[in-house]
């Protein structure tokens, strides 16, 4: 069982499912741009000025003790512990970018800790007090430098919120893209789609037989040209069609007049198993011929469809064959309606039942009827058909037995002709050899 699809089936669907993607990846793209802007901003205004500032310190307190006190000097506070508290979350980058300095001024040090963590309530007063830029933040950083004999150099700064309260207005931005770009995309879509729709109807509906109204020309131009292109080959389709019903009809007289001349000609035959020997073969050419002629017409029939009582067309046919002496039986079924054409079908449910007659001895026929369909079985009491033949023999010119004696069959036109008058009112045609022997030929038709 093949996997469905994730991609939409309709035209308006995957252009806007391939709009969507393309806007996801730039947004996603611009997301990484501004995190790698956002991140080298954060470096310039925070990282570098606390990296300066140590250096400054520590540069100028160089070669001057200072006792283990809690005092401000040049924002540089020297405490006696590590200001970085384990509730803090570490920040590697920064004691990297710290260490890297203090290196390249030649400032020996023993630990670099920096911590990013929330400001206290009442911290957060005091330095609204002090400094008024840390009002707009709720966290800090903090970078320790311990030096040897001297303490820890400690620095607080203002931190800003994290990467994260980028995300939200992205996907804001990002769902307005998609409301401003799609609802246009596939209002445009549908409106492309919409004549590709009508011309796939007209190509499934298309009938060589009816005259229709070419299919009216609307949407983009390419659309557009696919639907003239459809008109013209309709027009073409008919034409070769009618010029074909011209030629068999030309074919069928041409011969049926030569036909009819030799019927009147063998009268003068004085042998009388001559005579009816060449009657036999005329009367099968004319037969071949008119089996020819309805199977190439089958798909432009003169004969409309009408409702007819199919059990009683069935009837007919049988009481046709008992007429003439063969051994056809038929249950009795109650009145079934049903629309088609009754000379084709008379002719499919007859080939058949002549079958079943000359490679069977005897047909058995009977109707079953169900709410869907109607079924039509055939039985014989024949050898039957090997199995891999039973698809075979509704090719046309196709017999199980190959020496074309008109003693052991026709030509190989009636089951394909049959299966073709079948299709044609809907319904298919099935072969199946019997568990005691024979075959049963079942046509089902379509009710309603």
């Amino acid at each position: 069982m093949k996997a469905p699809s994730l991609l939409p089936r309709s035209l308006a669907g995957q252009l806007a499912m391939l709009v969507a993607i393309a806007l996801f990846l730039a947004q996603s793209i611009n997301f990484a741009l501004l995190l790698s802007g956002r991140r080298q901003l954060r470096q310039a205004q925070f990282v570098t000025p606390v990296v300066n500032r140590v250096v400054d310190t520590l540069e100028r307190d160089r070669g001057t003790p200072m006792p283990f006190q809690d005092r401000w000097h040049s924002r540089i506070r020297i405490a006696a512990s590590d200001p970085v508290t384990p509730d803090m979350q570490s920040s590697d980058k920064v004691e990297d970018a710290v260490r890297k300095g203090l290196k390249e001024s030649d400032i020996s040090f023993t630990t670099v800790h920096a911590g990013i963590g929330k400001i206290g309530e009442r911290q957060h007063l005091n330095d609204r007090r002090r400094n008024s830029r840390f009002a707009r933040y709720d966290r800090e950083l903090r970078v320790g430098v311990q030096v040897e004999g001297r303490g820890w150099f400690t620095f607080r700064a203002p931190w800003p919120r994290g990467d994260v309260t980028l995300l939200w207005p992205l996907i804001a931005q990002t769902l307005i893209l998609y409301i401003i770009t799609l609802v246009p995309l596939l209002w445009v879509g549908r409106r492309m789609a919409r004549p590709l729709q009508s011309l796939a109807t007209a190509a499934r509906q298309f009938d060589p037989s009816a005259k229709v109204d070419p299919l009216e020309e609307h949407g983009p131009e390419d659309v557009r040209a696919v639907t003239r292109a459809f008109n013209g080959l309709s027009d073409r389709v008919r034409a070769m069609l009618e010029e074909k019903d011209r030629m068999l009809g030309a074919i069928g007289h041409d011969l049926r007049t030569p036909l009819a001349a030799l019927r009147v000609r063998i009268e003068s035959v004085e042998d009388e198993q001559d005579r009816a020997r060449m009657a036999d073969i005329i009367e099968e050419m004319n037969h071949t011929l008119e089996d020819i002629l309805s199977l190439a017409r089958l798909g432009r029939p003169s004969e409309a469809a009408t409702e007819v009582d199919l059990s009683a067309l069935v009837d007919a046919v049988v009481e046709d064959f008992r007429d003439i002496g063969a051994d056809v039986t038929a249950e009795e079924s109650p009145r079934l309606p049903i629309r088609l054409r009754p000379a084709l079908m008379r002719r499919a449910v007859r080939n058949l039942i002549e079958n079943a007659v000359k490679y069977g001895v005897s047909a058995e026929v009977r109707l079953v009827p169900s709410p869907q369909e109607v079924r039509i079985e055939i039985a014989d009491h024949g050898p039957g058909i090997p199995p891999d033949k039973l698809a075979a023999v509704f090719d046309p010119f196709t017999r199980l037995e190959s020496s074309r004696n008109r003693e052991t069959g026709g030509i190989g036109l009636g089951l394909a002709l049959a299966r073709a008058i079948v299709h044609d009112a809907g319904g298919e045609i099935l072969l199946d050899n019997r568990d005691g022997g024979g075959l049963l030929a079942t046509i089902r038709l379509p009710r309603g």
